[in-house]
């Protein structure tokens, strides 16, 4: 594990930018742009969030056409999340899309204050573990992941977790290279919020 200060100016420029260049990846009303695997009933939006509660399902950012997913290598996402007690999500990067099963490609963002799994929100899974929630159940709470080369960093409410940069080697489908967004539902026990899902191309 490596870590550098590339990341972080990126992220205090972008809020001092007041989110200029960001696109919303979520229309706040509807799951267009989006696309589920299985259980597609684990999925809904209600005032202004996307819902994940029941079985679980990954909803993975196509855009406007789902025969092309749009694709994404440098960035910074933005998204508000809210978790309800002993629930367990994440989101995906660099991944692709899948029929069912637990995503095999990039990695996996986790979202989890209070379930039984101690690797909480924000850590990097299997990569880099936080085992101190940075947030509280009930209360929204802003998520950004910051990617560019072989970097990644993680903030919460604006406070900056880890910056991860992987090293050189690695093999296998869990790596940095370029692919989708995903959101996951990982059991019926666990219910997580998303809403204002925003991202920024970076060179």
């Amino acid at each position: 594990m490596a870590f550098c200060g590339c990341l972080l100016g990126a992220s205090e420029q972008a809020s001092a930018a007041d989110n200029d260049g960001f696109v919303s990846l979520f229309d706040g009303k509807t799951l267009a742009g989006w696309k589920a695997n299985e259980n597609t009933a684990s999925w809904s939006v209600k005032d202004g969030a996307i819902i994940c509660h029941g079985p679980r399902s990954h909803l993975f950012y196509v855009g406007a056409d789902d025969s092309k997913p749009e694709q994404f290598k440098n960035f910074h996402l933005k998204a508000e999340v809210m978790t309800k007690p002993v629930a367990n999500s994440g989101l995906f990067i660099h991944t692709a899309f899948q029929p069912e099963g637990w995503p095999a490609q990039g990695y996996e963002v986790q979202v989890n204050n209070s379930q039984q799994d101690p690797v909480r929100t924000g850590s990097l899974y299997n990569v880099v573990k936080n085992f101190t929630p940075p947030a509280k159940d009930n209360e929204w709470f802003t998520l950004e992941v910051l990617v560019k080369g072989k970097a990644v960093g993680v903030v919460v409410d604006g406070r900056v977790l880890f910056e991860f940069v992987e090293p050189e080697g690695v093999t296998g489908t869990r790596k940095l290279s370029e692919g989708m967004f995903a959101l996951q539902a990982h059991d019926p026990g666990s219910e997580v919020h998303y809403r204002s899902i925003k991202v920024k191309r970076l060179p």
